[in-house]
């Protein structure tokens, strides 16, 4: 069920509610997600695009459905299809773990060799090559822009393309290599999708359906070493650089995607009680600091809805 824009009321899976009384949401600030609704609202109001989604990973409750079918750009949350697309070569043996991959091409086509200034962790790192294992682990860890190009050449767009539609995704899709500047031939983003689309997938992976469950559990190794917890899941209290195991009775799966007026996170979150998938997106005018950690600020209130919900 799609829902209405934030401007004119927010629709729930439980119940949907008209305009007057989106506007008077003040007088029920007790409601489950009601800071949520609130904190994304008010960002929509001074014009930024905010899609969130999430559910209950038990009973499948929708908790949150804000513009969760819109397509916005998600930068580096395409990474997601990439990561999934290798995970299934390597369970049909078609890509070996130990395949080395060069960061720079070894052919003479300059279109093969990655701008420096597109930076990330391997670029700063002494060795040329990287098995697939390893890149796919930088990828998940620290959204690596030369390691996603490695495995993407390796694989190919259409490889990731053909993997989206096969799971039944319409408007999720890696568009393009990273790069450090985008010109008129070029895919204007490096990826675009839906939260419900987003937010369904890391519920597959949890439940062990996307494609089968070594698919899902390769792919959830790889989620599980993120360091980004600058966005929805700063509220979690966890440690950036170690949290695969669980800590004070919460376990983290989740990726990220950040570039210039665009903030995304996917993630699935297992807490003492429940567990939610999620994904919140937010389009912005990314004109001055201020504005930037007033979206960050606002994804955090998201994710301290959800450590409630968990809890």
């Amino acid at each position: 069920m799609a829902t209405n824009g934030i401007e004119g009321g927010v629709e729930r899976r439980r119940g949907r509610r008209g305009r007057d009384s989106a506007r008077h949401r003040g007088d029920r600030s007790g409601e489950p997600f009601e800071r949520t609704f609130q904190a994304l609202g008010s960002l929509a109001y001074t014009g930024a695009r905010v899609s969130a989604s999430a559910a209950d990973l038990d009973s499948g409750e929708v908790l949150v459905a804000i513009d969760e079918t819109v397509s916005l750009p998600t930068a580096q949350l395409g990474n997601l299809l990439l990561l999934i697309e290798v995970a299934t070569r390597l369970g049909d043996g078609s890509l070996s773990p130990v395949d080395e991959l060069r960061r720079d091409s070894a052919s003479n086509d300059a279109t093969q060799v990655d701008d420096p200034r597109i930076g990330g962790l391997w670029s700063s790192l002494l060795t040329p090559t990287l098995t697939v294992l390893d890149a796919a682990t930088l990828v998940g860890a620290v959204r690596d822009p030369v390691a996603t190009n490695a495995l993407a050449r390796r694989i190919g767009l259409d490889a990731v393309h053909a993997r989206g539609e096969s799971l039944g995704l319409r408007r999720t899709a890696l568009l393009d290599l990273a790069r450090a500047e985008r010109g008129p031939d070029d895919a204007p983003q490096i990826s675009v999708g839906s939260t419900l689309e987003l937010r369904g997938i890391l519920a597959d992976l949890v439940a062990g359906v996307c494609v089968d469950t070594s698919v899902s559990n390769r792919v959830l190794g790889w989620l599980s070493t993120g360091s980004d917890l600058s966005m929805v899941s700063s509220a979690f209290g966890l440690d950036p650089a170690g949290h695969r195991a669980q800590d004070h009775g919460l376990q983290l799966v989740n990726l990220t995607g950040a570039a210039p007026g665009v903030r995304a996170e996917a993630g699935a979150l297992r807490g003492p009680s429940r567990g939610v998938s999620y994904a919140v997106t937010v389009a912005f005018d990314d004109l001055d600091l201020t504005t930037r950690l007033r979206v960050l600020e606002v994804m955090r209130v998201v994710g301290l809805d959800l450590l409630e919900h968990v809890g």
